[in-house]
């Protein structure tokens, strides 16, 4: 009698075969990952490029990054690389576009698509500039990846906007900076307010925002007491940006707090003269002196440090 086992080893397979589906449904693809395929290089590039033209921008950089994934070794795969960096930019994926253009930056670092991998990595940092409101760690690093681009690739295509985006983020990290000074100067913190103009002097002297620092100096200095500091910055201002509304106002805020300079002290002259205008500096003992000094015993001018007459 012949038994047949093709039963047994049917049911021995399915039971083999699901703790595998199981561990795959668990912690297998997560969401929006596309599901091991194996496909030659010409089809899944092909694929991609089919995607990015038709504007579904995530499934084209997940296309990419699979030919690099399946044929690392295929001349695609560097192009790839690139190409997914792109993709994830045009889908506004900013973080994910700057890494992979990063790792295509440290794997083919002479390529001579290097430079447009520098250009996205500072376009990923310079689309997500925040208003002046926001915190500006992003502009400052817009600002570093695009300098970046200008000082490797200086005659590159890219460097031209490049340079005018650096006037731009240069202009926004100004405005924020007036934006503090502005707001403790609101507040009377004059000081901290002048800190933060003078810095828009010192470090953004050609953007858009110096007039109105020139102006807010102008204003600080005179509530801080320094009037000559105030009108040399009304003078800067007035050499410069003299049809402005902001040198008028400082102008006319000089009118109001006139700037008179006081003569130097002639040498051996006293800081602080005794007595009259003309008086002369009295040696102690002259004839005279202890005349009009008298009675003032009771009102702590003696020598005696201020405490009065000595007990008897």
């Amino acid at each position: 009698m012949r038994i047949s086992y093709r039963p047994i080893v049917l049911a021995l397979t399915a039971v083999a075969i699901l703790p595998v589906a199981g561990c795959a449904g668990r912690g297998g693809l997560k969401k929006g990952d596309l599901p091991y395929v194996a496909r030659d290089v010409g089809t899944l590039y092909t694929l991609a490029k089919r995607r990015l033209d038709q504007g579904r921008y995530k499934e084209a950089a997940q296309l990419f990054d699979e030919v690099e994934r399946q044929h690392p070794y295929s001349i695609w795969a560097r192009r790839a690389q690139l190409m997914s960096a792109f993709s994830y930019y045009m889908d506004r994926s900013y973080t994910e576009s700057i890494q992979a253009a990063q790792r295509f930056i440290s794997v083919h670092p002479g390529n001579r698509d290097a430079a447009y991998a520098y250009y996205l990595v500072s376009l990923g940092y310079y689309e997500q500039i925040a208003d002046v409101t926001r915190d500006q760690k992003i502009t400052q690093q817009a600002q570093d990846a695009l300098g970046e681009v200008v000082r490797r690739f200086p005659t590159s295509k890219y460097a031209a906007d490049a340079r005018l985006k650096i006037d731009l983020v240069r202009d926004h990290l100004a405005g924020k900076e007036m934006e503090i000074g502005r707001f403790y100067e609101t507040r009377g913190q004059w000081l901290a307010a002048t800190l933060r103009f003078r810095a828009v002097i010192d470090n953004y002297q050609t953007t858009t925002h110096t007039p109105e620092a020139l102006m807010r100096l102008t204003e600080t200095y005179l509530a801080l007491g320094v009037p000559e500091q105030a009108q040399k910055a009304a003078a800067v201002l007035g050499a410069n940006y003299p049809g402005t509304d902001w040198y008028k106002h400082a102008y006319d805020l000089m009118q109001k707090h006139p700037y008179k300079p006081v003569a130097p002290l002639a040498a051996g002259e006293p800081a602080i003269p005794l007595g009259m205008k003309d008086a002369q500096p009295v040696a102690p003992g002259t004839p005279g002196v202890a005349a009009k000094d008298e009675g003032r015993g009771s009102t702590g001018t003696s020598n005696t440090g201020g405490a009065g007459n000595l007990p008897k």
